[in-house]
């Protein structure tokens, strides 16, 4: 029991989560090439939770809510002083606010920039899931 318990909260969930990110981020892009919009934002908002809660845990911080996203972000941006981290954040509510909007209103172009930007949010927040030293 203590060995699964240890499982689910140490190196293996962050890698689990960190997988599963970028995992997210590739059905993105196919769903995107297929057209369907709504799935290719939802993946790409995925992707970018997911590593984001690889952090959380991590570094011991608590995400078990949805608007805990916003908070390790925002912690993420004080330990990294990255300048890009509020404005990529917003990129990722944004992919996770276009799943409620009618297809007419999506732009797959402005999907694909936004699927960038996750690539580059992931690229930034991937050193972080390294368990920090004593």
């Amino acid at each position: 029991m203590a060995q699964m318990e240890a499982y689910e909260q140490g190196d293996y969930a962050v890698s689990d989560y960190r997988e599963q990110a970028r995992d997210f981020l590739g059905q993105s892009r196919t769903y995107l090439s297929e057209g369907k919009l709504h799935q290719a934002s939802e993946k790409g908002w995925g992707a970018a939770a997911h590593m984001a809660k690889a952090v959380a845990l991590a570094r011991g911080w608590q995400y078990t809510r949805h608007n805990h996203f916003n908070h390790v972000l925002n912690e993420a941006r004080r330990l990294t002083q990255n300048d890009r981290l509020p404005g990529l954040r917003g990129v990722a509510n944004d992919l996770h606010g276009y799943y409620y909007e009618r297809k007419r209103h999506l732009e797959a172009e402005a999907i694909g920039v936004d699927l960038d930007n996750i690539a580059e949010l992931l690229d930034i927040l991937e050193p972080l899931t390294e368990s920090p030293s004593p």
